[in-house]
């Protein structure tokens, strides 16, 4: 069996408008778990796989069979993920993509999309053009549908359309700040002040929303923590952004977020000390079948400390200039 390689099939398959029999399953071939009672196994020669397929009855229109209970109509107040066949229910996902109730055909965008020139463009330059595979009397009939937007598939997990959200959002790395700078020298068992300069893409909060026909789901994401490695084994985190520093708070430590070095780091690459900012984003959704969720994202950004130490200037008391003691590297 050949899954892996039925996308590539598929649009080969696809390109010549196929239509495919299902053949007989090998006796010995390895099957994935029978996903419910009315699922039946079919292999198909063209797009060389075999998948578990749902059997399909004639219902009434807008009604779906519940176990000998009576029909519940499909339309509700709270939209249900469900698929339709001609009425009956039918599986949302296969390799084939997103079922679509309008289309009553699975739908997968094309991926490089054709040329300009081809047919299936109808002469537009706007929206995509997608694989429409429907099943016939046992037959998968292959054809290529322009549509201008989002078409209406059934996205069976709304975590889909959140990292869609999130990828709107464009999270960006901690914009870091410290005293002293990166440019400057520090001193041992001195305060250092660490803190990062906020905006909606480094900090938040923001907020995207996505969406599909039936379904949407809208996502907030903050920056929950800053984490600090400050390159001497130390981790500081801080819950906040920190404190500015500037010049009138003279030696004190931050009242927010700082950290003290006890060595130099004469010995160090670069005799500085290298130190990462990790942001930690709080990313929370919900959708508008009643779903939530929470996601852990983070961004981080990096810099170098100089810290050395004071030195002492001997002093001759015979009057003679002053003269600094012999130091190596740094």
């Amino acid at each position: 069996m050949l899954r892996s390689a039925s996308r590539l099939v598929l649009t080969l398959a696809v390109m010549a408008g196929t239509i495919v029999q299902p053949l007989q399953a090998d006796a010995g071939e390895t099957r994935d778990p029978k996903p419910g009672p009315n699922y039946v196994w079919k292999c198909v020669q063209a797009l060389a796989f075999c998948d578990w397929f749902l059997k399909t009855k004639s219902h009434k229109p807008g009604s779906v069979k519940t176990g000998g209970k009576k029909p519940v109509k499909s339309a509700t107040k709270r939209p249900e993920r469900i698929c339709l066949q001609g009425g009956a229910a039918h599986r949302c996902t296969t390799i084939f993509g997103n079922w679509s109730n309008s289309r009553q055909c699975y739908l997968q965008r094309l991926d490089p999309q054709p040329p300009r020139s081809d047919p299936a463009w109808q002469g537009h330059t706007d929206g995509a053009v997608w694989a429409c595979v429907s099943e016939h009397d046992d037959r998968f009939v292959t054809k290529w549908v322009w549509i201008p937007g989002k078409p209406d598939t059934v996205v069976v997990d709304p975590v889909t359309l959140v990292y869609e959200a999130i990828a709107d959002m464009r999270l960006a790395a901690p914009l870091i700040n410290t005293a002293p700078g990166s440019g400057q020298i520090g001193l041992v068992n001195m305060p250092v002040w660490l803190w990062v300069t906020k905006t909606k893409n480094t900090w938040g909060p923001i907020v995207r929303s996505a969406s599909v026909p039936g379904l949407a789901v809208t996502v907030t994401a903050q920056v929950k923590a800053i984490n600090w490695s400050m390159g001497d084994g130390k981790t500081v985190r801080c819950e906040g952004p920190g404190t500015p520093y500037n010049k009138s708070m003279g030696v004190k430590a931050s009242p927010t977020c700082g950290h003290r070095y006890i060595k130099t780091s004469r010995k160090l690459p670069n005799c500085k000390y290298p130190v990462t900012a990790v942001a930690q984003w709080d990313i929370t959704w919900q959708s508008t079948l009643g779903d939530t969720g929470r996601i852990a994202m983070t961004q981080q950004a990096a810099t170098q400390l100089r810290i050395g130490e004071a030195v002492p200037v001997l002093v001759d008391p015979n009057g003679g200039d002053a003269v600094p003691p012999a130091t190596s590297g740094c």
